[in-house]
């Protein structure tokens, strides 16, 4: 599959159709998001323990309006497509979808995924859609955190 075949703007009919036939063939999805403005090394460790848990890895990634509110009026670094094409080349990542909202929770709702995770520095009562995937059968869980790494601090020490 090319990579570019993995991201999708919004959840359209193309991206919910993919879903349903992978939930169809028995596959078990697993939804997380972010910003992933600068990749690092607690998001890559994070990527695969998160792909390992199920079949299917979909990524819901802020769009660059979405992380200008959410991070500030100098955020995004790099463009969604930069991003979306940099996660969506990951051999883990199944599926990329930019999203416009500040919470993935429409994104959430429409795919329904088996597994809904964050990283540790997110406790699951502060994981946005978290009730929707428990009361969907689901699991929500909080994966390790790698100390030491954060765009924002990546970031800040560039602009020294």
């Amino acid at each position: 599959m090319n990579y570019k075949t993995k991201i999708f703007r919004n959840i359209d009919s193309q991206s919910i159709e993919l879903i349903n036939k992978w939930k169809s063939e028995g596959k078990r999805i697993v939804f997380t998001n972010g910003c992933f403005d600068i990749l690092h090394s607690g998001h890559i460790k994070y990527l695969s323990e998160a792909a390992a848990l199920g079949d299917k890895l979909v990524i819901g990634l802020n769009s660059d309006s979405s992380v200008s509110r959410l991070k500030g009026s100098n955020r995004p670094i790099k463009s969604e497509e930069c991003r979306a094409d940099i996660l969506a080349f990951m051999a883990e990542v199944d599926m990329v979808v930019i999203f416009d909202e500040d919470t993935p929770e429409a994104l959430i709702k429409r795919i329904i995924p088996d597994i809904l995770v964050k990283g540790g520095d997110w406790k699951i009562d502060e994981i946005v859609g978290a009730d929707i995937v428990i009361n969907n059968g689901g699991v929500v869980k909080s994966l390790s955190f790698l100390e030491g790494f954060s765009s924002t601090k990546i970031i800040n020490r560039m602009m020294k």
